[in-house]
């Protein structure tokens, strides 16, 4: 395959940042996106709801299904996925995008915050996964993409932000047990991690970086639309930097992608 034409992805978080870019990429194609999130309603200090990223992925040549899901609730999701089903037929690919961040040490980290990251990082990506299964099984060439990090044991990725490294690190243990376990069901199971920093909202919670130091979410966009047309049975269980898959595919040109060509770019969390 070289285009995600009719194909329909359930993107958890897709209201803004990486996981809006990759519903824009796709609608590209002239696929269906499920935009499952939270925001219904505009915050002014956090741009973006399910409505506006509806227009702007039917703007693109896709067509949009803006639901309001809390992945942290059973109900919430699986009547989310019973309603895309509805409207589309059925479900081609998930991509576990939404994530909660707190970067504080262990004394500075609320129990609620703690609660919090593990509900929807680790906990909504089995959620999510575990109830798309179903229809992704009926899929032609059906893909899970997480958007989380290669696993590591170094306590360096632990000891500044230890409650949030163990959330996000589950979501790679997701990627780990079902790449095997639906190895033989043809369903591709993999993450995507930016080489660097992201101009994202989430880049405000790490201090001393702006986005001068960052590249578009359109890297990790285009990265996962790579990764996303390949047949499913080809690769699963791999953990992916996106430029590292960019430059595979032929790409040369990665000042396109600096929100300030020339400035030093620093490296995302969990990279050497």
């Amino acid at each position: 395959m070289s285009t995600l034409k009719g194909k329909t992805l359930f993107i958890t978080g897709a209201s803004r940042g990486i996981g809006l870019a990759i519903a824009r990429r796709a609608a590209a194609d002239g696929a269906n996106i499920v935009i499952a999130a939270k925001s219904a309603v505009a915050n002014p200090k956090l741009p973006g709801t399910i409505y506006t990223a509806a227009a702007e992925i039917e703007a693109a040549g896709g067509q949009a299904l803006p639901l309001m899901v809390d992945i942290r609730s059973d109900e919430s999701v699986h009547a989310a996925v019973n309603e895309a089903v509805g409207r589309f037929g059925g479900i081609d690919i998930l991509v576990n995008n939404a994530s909660a961040i707190w970067l504080r040490g262990t004394e500075d980290t609320p129990m609620k915050r703690f609660d919090l990251m593990h509900q929807v990082n680790t906990r909504g990506t089995f959620l999510c996964s575990q109830a798309c299964l179903p229809h992704l099984r009926k899929a032609e060439n059906p893909h899970i993409l997480v958007l989380s990090p290669p696993p590591s044991l170094d306590t360096k990725w632990f000891a500044p932000h230890v409650a949030y490294t163990i959330a996000k690190y589950g979501m790679s243990l997701c990627v780990l047990g079902m790449a095997a376990e639906f190895r033989d069901d043809g369903i591709a199971v993999n993450a995507l991690w930016p080489r660097t920093l992201i101009a994202t909202d989430a880049l405000n919670m790490i201090p001393g970086v702006s986005t001068q130091n960052a590249r578009k979410p359109e890297i990790v966009a285009d990265a996962a639309h790579a990764i996303l047309i390949k047949p499913s049975r080809e690769q699963t269980g791999g953990f992916l930097i996106d430029d590292a898959v960019l430059a595979k595919g032929g790409v040369t040109d990665f000042d396109q992608y600096a929100v300030a060509p020339g400035h030093p770019l620093l490296p995302d969390l969990f990279l050497d």
